[in-house]
């Protein structure tokens, strides 16, 4: 379980870091830019936030084949759209701010002021979001897995234990309690992270 644990949270910190840069650049540009532009980066998050995320994950998967860079690939994809929704309300609130106003006048590149004055302060619901990202990846990724369309055995990953052992719950149930306890412990413990940093990193909750 303790080895298992390499696998499950290389997943989820690999997963939400493809998810972070995709969705900051995505929700960037289209905030940024706008137009017909933001309405096409907006339409593809919104087709994909219709479908469950679990169950697009599975079909993506099923399309692709099992393996673990197959279940990688498809839960950034499923958690895209929530990171560009998110920098995309955040750009389009500072792009407003004084400071980038001054730095349009003082001519400034549109692409310069992108990336020096509204994306590094916008970053900060991002970060936020990661942590519990991290969670919800942990979680899809041993969801694939026990089904048999993630990490494949003899990987020691927390879903291919649980799924491995599934038949055994009344005979040893130690060795299906203990794999769903350490997920359950991680997801608690990144969601915990990320309600403190939300609560240090916003100034409205501080007052």
């Amino acid at each position: 379980v303790i080895y298992g644990a390499r696998v499950s949270l290389s997943i989820g910190f690999t997963t939400v870091l493809f998810a972070f840069f995709g969705g900051t650049i995505l929700g960037a540009i289209a905030a940024y830019w706008g137009g017909w532009l933001d309405n096409l980066i907006m339409r593809i998050m919104d087709v994909i936030l219709g479908f469950p995320s679990l169950l697009l994950a599975i079909a993506i998967v099923a399309v692709l084949g099992p393996g673990i860079r197959n279940a990688l690939f498809a839960i950034s994809i499923v958690t895209l759209p929530a990171y560009a929704r998110v920098m995309r309300a955040s750009v389009l609130s500072i792009k407003e701010m004084d400071y980038v106003a001054a730095s349009q006048a003082l001519g400034a590149s549109r692409l310069r002021i992108l990336l020096t004055r509204i994306v590094p302060n916008a970053l900060t619901p991002i970060v936020v979001l990661s942590t519990l990202g991290i969670a919800s990846a942990i979680l899809d990724a041993a969801g694939l897995s026990f089904l048999g369309l993630g990490a494949q055995p003899p990987t020691p990953e927390w879903g291919t234990m649980l799924g491995a052992e599934r038949n055994q719950v009344f005979s040893a149930p130690h060795l299906v309690f203990f794999p769903g306890l350490a997920i359950m412990l991680t997801v608690l413990g990144f969601n915990l992270l990320g309600d403190g940093l939300r609560d240090a990193l916003d100034p409205r909750l501080n007052h």
